[in-house]
Order: C-alpha cells, then sequence, then structure tokens
C-alpha cells in the first residue's frame, strides 16, 4: 500500500511539474507575443488613462505591452529619446514643438486640454494680488506692470508652465525681461514658493492646484490669457512610420480610456485617480484636490479628434495651436526666426495615425 501510495504520489509530482512547464512556455510565447511598447509620461493627468488601460489589461488585448516611464518635464522626456528609452509619449505642445525642431517627433493625437490648468499662482498679500483687470480685455487677470515688474518667478523654463508665465506677462505689457525667472522643476518650484522663495511660481496641475491650496491666488491661467494649450501625444517619427499599426493601436488603448473617462462621473473615478498618484508618482493627493484635476481636463474621443486634426480644408486646429505657440516663442527670444519657419505651420500635428485606429473602440466596461 505504501508503495502504491509513493508511486501515484511521484506521478502526481511529475504531471505538476509537467503543468508548470507548459504553462511557463505558453505564458512565454504569449509574451512573445506581444510588442513592447517603451512610452514617456509626466505626473499628470494623461498618464492616468494609459496607466488605467494599462491595469485593465487593454493594451494587451491590443498585442502590445505597453511600459509607462516616469519623468519630470517634457524636456526630461525628449533629452532621453536619443538613446532609445521611448517612441511614445505625452507632453505640454510647448515640449513637442521642441521636439520636432530638434528629435523629429510629430504629435499624433490630443492628451487633453489644460488652458485652465497652467497658470501663475502669487501670495496672497502680493501686491499683484491687488490689482485685478489692469488690461481691460482680460478682466480676470491679476497684476498690473508696476506690481509686476522686476519680480521673482520661479517655473520649469520652456514648458507649458513657461508658456502661462509669458502669455500673462504679455497681457501685462510686459515680457520675459522684464522679470527674474529661477528654472526648478515643479516640485521643487512649489517646495521653493512655500518656503517663501520667489514672488510667484508658474505650474501646471496637479502642482498648480497644490498651490493654491497651501494658500496661494490664482494670478493667470493660459484660458484667461485666451491662450490654448493642449497636452499633446507624441511619437518619434521615425518609429511611427515604420510602425503604422502599432502606433494606431497604441492610440485605440489611449481613446479606449478617454471613452470611460468622458462617460462615467469625476466623483467615481477619484479613488482610482487617488491610487494612480500614490502607486505611480508617489504623491498622495487629497480626494478634493483629485476631483478638481479630473474635472478640469476635458479629453477628446475618436470623433472629435479626428475634426481637431482635420487639415483637408487648410490648417487644423491642432496644428493653428502648435503654430500660435512657435510664433510666441519667437517674440520671446525662446526660439530663433529660423526654427520657427520650420514649425509656423504646425503641420507635424498629424491625422495620419487617428484615421487608422480600429473601429468601434472596445467597450471599456
Amino acid at each position: 500500500m505504501n508503495k502504491e501510495f509513493l508511486m501515484w504520489k511521484r506521478f502526481l509530482g511529475i504531471m505538476a511539474a509537467a503543468l508548470c512547464v507548459l504553462n511557463l512556455t505558453v505564458g512565454s510565447a504569449f509574451s512573445a507575443d506581444l510588442v513592447k511598447v517603451p512610452t514617456a509620461w509626466l505626473d499628470e493627468h494623461e498618464t492616468f488613462l494609459m496607466w488605467y488601460a494599462k491595469e485593465k489589461g487593454w493594451d494587451k488585448e491590443a498585442g502590445l505591452d505597453v511600459e509607462i516611464k516616469y519623468f519630470n518635464s517634457g524636456a526630461d522626456i525628449l533629452n532621453a529619446l536619443p538613446s532609445g528609452e521611448w517612441v511614445f509619449a505625452g507632453m505640454g505642445a510647448v515640449p513637442a514643438m521642441l521636439g520636432n525642431l530638434r528629435y523629429d517627433t510629430i504629435i499624433i493625437a490630443n492628451g487633453n486640454d489644460e488652458s485652465m490648468t497652467n497658470g501663475v499662482v502669487v501670495r496672497k498679500d502680493s501686491p499683484i494680488s491687488k490689482v485685478k483687470g489692469w488690461n481691460k480685455d482680460y478682466p480676470d487677470v491679476l497684476g498690473s506692470p508696476e506690481t509686476v515688474k522686476g519680480k521673482t518667478f520661479l517655473v520649469t523654463t520652456v514648458s507649458s508652465a513657461h508658456y502661462a508665465l509669458s502669455s500673462w506677462l504679455n497681457v501685462l505689457g510686459l515680457k520675459d525681461s522684464d522679470v527674474v525667472i529661477k528654472n526648478m522643476d515643479q516640485a521643487q518650484a512649489v517646495g521653493a514658493f512655500e518656503n517663501n522663495i520667489g514672488d510667484g511660481v508658474a505650474l501646471w496641475a496637479p502642482h498648480l492646484f497644490l498651490a493654491m491650496d497651501k494658500g496661494g491666488v490664482l494670478a493667470a491661467d493660459l484660458k484667461m490669457c485666451k491662450k490654448g494649450n493642449p497636452i499633446v501625444l507624441i511619437a518619434d517619427a521615425k518609429y511611427a512610420n515604420a510602425h503604422p499599426e502599432i502606433t494606431a493601436k497604441f492610440l485605440g488603448i489611449y481613446l479606449r480610456a478617454v471613452n470611460m473617462l468622458q462617460k462615467e462621473s469625476a466623483e467615481s473615478l477619484v479613488p482610482e485617480y487617488r491610487r494612480f498618484f500614490l502607486e505611480w508618482a508617489g504623491k498622495d493627493y487629497a480626494k478634493e484636490l483629485a476631483l478638481k484635476d479630473i474635472q478640469k481636463h476635458p479629453v477628446y474621443n475618436l470623433e472629435e479628434q479626428l475634426v481637431m486634426f482635420d487639415d483637408s480644408k487648410g490648417q487644423s486646429p491642432a496644428q493653428k495651436w502648435q503654430g500660435e505657440i512657435a510664433e510666441f516663442f519667437t517674440t520671446v527670444g525662446r526660439i530663433t526666426p529660423e526654427e520657427a519657419k520650420k514649425v509656423h505651420d504646425g503641420k507635424y500635428a498629424t491625422n495620419k495615425f487617428l484615421k487608422m485606429v480600429q473601429t468601434p473602440i472596445p467597450s471599456y466596461k
């Protein structure tokens, strides 16, 4: 009896080992079939959509294995491209323009609208906060030439936050050279401002809302200054053109999350949004801050994006935004007139891959 029992036990052990090997082989084969796609992101709203899609396994359903890499700024993302760290990325329209100029990147879709989430914050007791509507065409903008000129502002330079700062100064009849600009990443800028360094700080969300929650006053955001500011999805042009199907699949995954975000209530998404920031970015944001960040970021589905990128009758809205950014940064001396000629038409914002996204996009439920 003992002998039979031992033989049976040994047989079961062999079968278990065989099944284990089989599972590993099948799993390896499945993984090998997935196309690895390294992508680069900031700790911002648009990244939540790709993170959520990854959590749900939507990338694998599309045959991709999307890697979501963390960076501190658009400039950092661009600097990592030559070493091959990513092929798709999410960033502001400003670094996206520089990416096309210097790294041959292209814009392949809109991530969200950040005109209400890039702005300049000053302190409550600042003379800047006491003046409103100095320029009658911009009635909600705070500050005046007298209260702002010569003051020090903390900002991540050549970024969407910098665009907000420069646009605000322009509304007040000033330019970058009329103030002192100190370059810092967003977290450093918030910390420094909280410790009474600088007279104001230019930020993107959620750092913008964080500074306001700590007692700061919004002097202006880009919408107040009548400027558009999309977050865009960009691609290494060489990779995207060599792999158009993968590029379209990547966009399909993102747009599946867009559909979810448009149809679900902001309140219902707060727990997952907070989990994203805590687990991926290591930041614990309050419920109110998370809710505000979701509500202040409009997103656009495939149909809306195709309209936004339609250049069949001339310059598309997406191309126009990029052209305005190029024009503005030329006037403030951040790019040369020769560089501006290369990007003024915004044609590097293309609908080529959006038109290849397979429809209907799968349900998010």
